[in-house]
């Protein structure tokens, strides 16, 4: 489920810098050094555009959890359900008004009210994803945040490296089955966490590669993983892995 949404956050992110404005609205933090930069600039119009990415993206987070949280203190199981089918309800309606308001023009050299509009349904859809997947067994996962990711990457693998070298030079620790299975673990969460970044700029580059052919239609490749992430939670409600990791 990670890595599906991960390789949709990537494509999702480079078609809107692509077909609606040169700004990424899953990748938040570059959003936010060119609003820095745009505001030294005294270009009001760019830095008003990153202001409304980050602030919807802030406020769909936010909706998010406070669904998710809502829904668990009811006993509510398949909230992600609601969360993705409003991010799914998001990219259909960018869809549809790109398509008919932008077509197959290149994007304004300066925002529109219709650039406006875009990019604050994509920022508040990746806002939403961000919210609805954060965690996975006891690792804390953002399939939007590929920078935290790279960063727990590196933690967790330097927890493999040394559970390694104990299990190869260590004393008296090549038998011990914690130790072996803790090596384990950590080489999984490698994989694991290196996939999140693999398909996001797989992801990234399949919506560069389909834009060009297909201009906003591109968008169905996310639409269609996000029926499918709504259809794993119908059957198995990813609320319940999320909430046994917060008991713990």
């Amino acid at each position: 489920m990670a890595v599906a949404l991960s390789f949709a956050a990537g494509f999702v992110d480079i078609v809107g810098a692509l077909k609606i404005f040169d700004l990424f609205t899953a990748h938040v933090s570059g959003t936010t050094v060119r609003l820095a930069q745009r505001l030294v600039e005294h270009r009001w119009g760019e830095a008003t555009a990153a202001v409304t990415i980050v602030c919807v993206f802030f406020g769909a987070s936010l909706l998010g959890r406070v669904l998710i949280e809502s829904a668990q203190r009811s006993g509510f199981r398949r909230v992600a359900s609601i969360t993705f089918g409003i991010e799914w309800l998001l990219l259909v309606c960018v869809l549809v008004i790109g398509t008919t308001r932008l077509s197959d023009a290149s994007p304004p050299h300066a925002p529109t009210a219709i650039t406006y509009l875009l990019l604050a349904m994509l920022a508040a859809a990746m806002g939403l994803q961000t919210a609805s997947l954060t965690r996975i067994g006891p690792l804390t996962v953002h399939t939007t945040f590929v920078t935290g990711m790279i960063n727990k990457l590196a933690q967790v693998t330097s927890l493999w490296i040394f559970a390694a070298y104990d299990l190869r030079f260590g004393r008296d620790h090549s038998r011990d089955p914690a130790l072996v299975e803790l090596a384990s673990t950590n080489a999984r969460k490698v994989r694991f966490l290196a996939s999140l970044w693999i398909l996001y700029v797989v992801g990234a580059a399949s919506g560069t590669l389909l834009t060009a052919r297909e201009q906003f239609a591109a968008l169905y490749w996310p639409c269609g993983i996000l029926l499918a992430v709504i259809i794993v939670d119908q059957r198995r409600p990813l609320s319940i892995e999320e909430e046994q990791e917060q008991a713990e």
